[in-house]
């Protein structure tokens, strides 16, 4: 009878350990269908997944090899051949399997409801970035959203809209384009700025970015940095004595990267809203630097052969309408960091995803 009794224990602890298991994926699940209403996304190519296409632009990616691993093979507008990490993010909180563009006509109320995305490839925070590329600039991103809720107010009622508002995530993603395009490769805002006073600056915009989308109700945010720039195959070819023999990061670009990174998690950890409880605003700095240099610095673990060239084309120089139906493209996008020469591939995307799962985790459970 002893003998009997301790060989019945550890059965006992492990359907204890189970049952515990279960309830906690339950509980997990009840959350994500429960705490998080919506995903609503602001910024640039790395959350558009096809604004560009309803706008009179030349920087877009609606056609092939673009969405070339997407769901049917379909170019959706995505600057990469699949999803994004802001698709990725809403599946695994339970809100929809993909973010759309908020400019798409064809959007039901049932799509609008669950989120989407106000993004704009080619944008930034600085108002000059969005007009080098006659993209969506961030203060019409919210008068879209403005818009978008006026829409919602009229399916719904106000109270169950702000309540809606109230129980969303909001994505923040930009910055890059400023830095590289505005200040590296065409030095408009170098004749003005050292580099620390435009990180200042381009913070300042950020900033002002979450104080309006609190005023329009916005409690919950992911704002994430930006990526170690001088590993861009764009900034590479642009930037080397011989862009194809000696291809490598360039540290100087990407110190930029890291300092902005440091000083955007510093301040958003003391931003405040009229009150020291900031009135229940919750801010979560998403790291990308640091998942993306893993992924440059260790391939091999990951995973991946080539990370400093773009699968599509010569791998060099092409984005946008460069990375076109007549492009060589890799057979294996999953080999490469980079999509193109900016843009990382899905693959990519989806390992910065689960790198900023505790942080997730952090958003779904607070």
């Amino acid at each position: 009878m002893e003998l009997c009794h301790k060989s019945f224990m550890p059965l006992l602890h492990v359907l204890l350990f189970l049952c515990c298991i279960s309830l906690f994926i339950s509980g997990a699940q009840a959350l994500n269908n429960n705490t998080i209403s919506a995903i609503y996304v602001f910024g640039d190519s790395t959350v558009d997944p096809g604004n560009n296409n309803y706008i009179n632009t030349a920087f877009r990616s609606d056609f092939s090899p673009y969405g070339r691993d997407f769901v049917n093979q379909m170019p959706t507008g995505r600057f990469t051949n699949g999803r994004l990490t802001t698709d990725f993010l809403a599946s695994y909180m339970g809100v929809k399997d993909y973010i759309p563009p908020y400019l798409d006509p064809t959007l039901s109320m049932e799509e609008l409801i669950t989120g989407v995305s106000f993004a704009s490839a080619g944008s930034g925070f600085d108002p000059l970035t969005p007009t080098l590329f006659n993209v969506i600039d961030i203060p019409k991103q919210v008068e879209y959203f403005k818009e978008y809720k006026k829409r919602l107010q009229l399916a719904i009622g106000k109270e169950k809209m702000e309540k809606h508002i109230k129980k969303a995530v909001f994505v923040i993603s930009a910055g890059t384009n400023d830095f590289v395009v505005n200040y590296f490769i065409i030095p408009i805002r170098r004749k003005t700025y050292t580099v620390s006073a435009y990180q200042q600056f381009v913070f300042q915009k950020a900033k002002e970015l979450i104080q309006d989308l609190w005023e329009e109700g916005a409690r919950t945010f992911a704002v994430t940095g930006l990526p170690p720039m001088g590993c861009l195959p764009a900034m590479i070819t642009l930037n080397s004595e011989d862009a194809i023999l000696q291809r490598g990061c360039i540290d100087k670009y990407s110190t930029v990267a890291r300092e902005y990174n440091q000083m955007l998690q510093n301040e958003l950890n003391s931003m405040h809203f009229g009150s020291a409880n900031n009135l229940g605003a919750k801010i979560y700095y998403i790291d990308i630097y640091g998942p993306l240099i893993d992924m440059i610095q260790g391939p091999a673990k990951l995973g991946f052969d080539e990370v400093n060239n773009g699968c599509c084309g010569t791998g060099y120089v092409e984005a946008g309408f460069l990375c076109n139906p007549k492009s060589y493209v890799c057979p294996d996008a999953s080999k490469y960091v980079f999509w193109d020469s900016i843009h990382p591939t899905e693959k990519t995307y989806n390992n910065i995803f689960k790198a900023s799962l505790n942080i997730i985790v952090a958003i779904i459970m607070d």
